[in-house]
């Protein structure tokens, strides 16, 4: 049943399209109802206002902080309409129904990132707002509540229409609860951390909002779907422009992939499979079809249905390389028109623009409750090579340094136990998720030696021979190696160093270091030891 708007209650701080929603209202001949700098913004557009405390006289006091807590305003929003009792009590209490409530917050969140003052802050916590925002949402059977300023023209169009249905009002209900639930999360987080001075967050919490369903989770029996959160950044609110629709699995590779390619500030292409790299490379020189070459060389073999995440918009060129490679997803900041409709050919391929963000924190559910951490990123003073310790071997130059740099900072993507093999700003071997480093050294070297392909030139820079299919023997011959974690023997650099590795970089701290710098020493190997660890699980 439609409940049409005779009297509407408008406080709002943010006042995009307040005046063409006023105007819209007072057309359709329902009361206008405001407070403070709102009523002030709707008079000033022409349209007649009743102010709060006219009704309630009573005036907005104590810096604004209280102005709608009356019970001629709460009454009006509360009574519910459906029962007689409430209708008499109304009449007899000369309590006035409110037919429609539009309410957003104060900008509290906004107000904490800025770095404002404790004061300032506990300012911008929201009461009265919240508060007729959770009584119109519990009466939706009598009252529509509106918190988006993008409803405005819907709520316009229902004035002119009657008002809203049943299943209206109960939609805009739930869209206010999700909002007043992330307005208190935000609040109590902030109090459990900044407020109480403790050491890590007193109280972690959410609120994410389903944005589709998924055909199933990570097998077909599971149930799936994709949630938001309030912000408007990350890949759960990507824009896709083609393919088909994205699964758990392509949310999960794809969003593995952007962590690889936003570690490196030069541009940077990785390809993922099963939330491991099997190629990730750079261009020094912003040349991201290069550095997509140079990725997809590492292994081809696992490439075939991977996942593809760029750093940069992404060019005709390197579209045309990517089109006779199947190829899950690709995600990137923007594509050029014409690599877009190269890229659009390919009926099945799901696109997507997605600016990155991640949060400070991860959260990771374990039985009874949740794990918390802050997430692990490239910042630490081991991760600058100006830090490293040279502990073996000859310092390395300045072409050998950077592909160290290169290798050490994508290790960060590779799941524990991690080798990876670079040369010339790409991966050529990725050794991943072992339970010990030795088989995780071997499988790099092994990857390196017969998977990869030479895309841009047909004999390899250490001289490596190749084969009638194009497959190098020895690319681990003059790479540089990378470990996430210290060597706990000397059998896994062994490993590398027979395999012709030139440098190494680890975090070092093992209590055999002594014999694995030993080993470098024998072997000829360059050395650096981080201070950093990257474990990924």
């Amino acid at each position: 049943m439609k409940i049409p708007f005779k009297r509407a209650l408008i406080s709002v701080y943010d006042k995009t399209g307040v005046e063409e929603l006023a105007r819209g209202l007072a057309d359709a001949g329902c009361e206008i109802i405001s407070t403070g700098s709102t009523a002030s913004v709707i008079e000033k557009a022409g349209v007649k206002v009743t102010t709060v405390d006219s009704i309630t006289q009573f005036p907005e006091c104590f810096d604004g902080r209280v102005k709608t807590l009356h019970p001629l305003i709460h009454g009006g929003i509360l009574a519910d309409r459906r029962l007689e009792s409430h209708r008499k009590e109304m009449d007899e209490l000369s309590v006035n129904a409110i037919d429609l409530v539009v309410v957003n917050l104060y900008p509290f969140q906004e107000t904490v990132a800025s770095g404002a003052s404790i004061d300032e802050c506990i300012e911008k916590i929201d009461i009265g707002g919240p508060t007729m925002v959770r009584a119109a949402a519990k009466n939706h059977a009598s009252v529509a509540i509106v918190v988006n300023p993008e409803k405005y023209d819907d709520v316009v169009k229902a004035a002119h229409d009657g008002g809203f249905t049943d299943s209206e009002r109960q939609k805009l209900a739930y869209q206010a609860f999700v909002h007043t639930a992330q307005y208190d999360v935000a609040v109590a987080s902030w109090m459990g951390s900044a407020l109480l001075d403790a050491d890590y967050p007193l109280f972690v919490g959410g609120a994410w909002e389903q944005k589709a369903q998924l055909r199933y989770g990570e097998n077909s029996h599971q149930v799936a779907a994709v949630y938001t959160d309030s912000s408007e950044t990350g890949l759960a609110h990507a824009q896709q422009l083609g393919g088909k629709e994205m699964s758990y699995n392509n949310f999960q590779d794809t969003d593995a992939a952007l962590r690889a390619a936003y570690d490196h500030e030069d541009a940077c292409v990785a390809i993922i499979k099963h939330a491991n790299p099997c190629g990730v490379a750079i261009s020094d020189t912003g040349d991201i079809a290069q550095a997509h070459r140079k990725a997809h060389a590492c292994d081809p073999v696992s490439a075939y249905g991977g996942v593809i995440a760029a750093n940069r918009v992404v060019n005709a060129e390197m579209a045309a390389q990517i089109k006779p490679i199947f190829t899950e997803c690709i995600a990137a900041p923007g594509y050029d028109p014409d690599a877009l409709e190269i890229l659009q050919s390919k009926k099945n391929l799901r696109i997507l623009i997605v600016q990155p963000q991640w949060n400070k924190r991860e959260i990771k559910p374990i039985s009874g409750g949740v794990l918390v951490q802050d997430r692990d990123i490239i910042d630490a003073e081991g991760d600058d090579p100006k830090n490293w310790r040279l502990v073996a071997g000859e310092a390395a130059d300045e072409k050998t340094l950077k592909d160290l740099v290169f290798a050490w900072r994508t290790i960060r993507s590779v799941k524990s136990n991690a080798i990876l093999l670079a040369r010339d700003g790409g991966t050529v071997g990725v050794g991943m998720g072992q339970v010990n480093r030795v088989d995780s050294c071997r499988l790099a070297v092994e990857r390196a030696n017969t998977l990869g392909i030479q895309v841009e030139s047909s004999v390899d820079s250490a001289g490596g021979a190749e084969n009638s299919e194009g497959v190098s023997q020895q690319r681990a011959l003059g790479a540089v190696a990378a470990s996430d974690a210290f060597f706990p023997f000397a059998d896994g650099f062994e490993v590398l160093a027979q395999a012709g590795i030139k440098a190494v970089v680890h975090p070092g701290g093992s209590i055999r270091d002594d014999e694995v710098i030993e080993a470098a020493k024998k072997a000829g190997v360059t050395m650096y030891m981080t201070g950093a660890r990257h474990f990924f699980h």
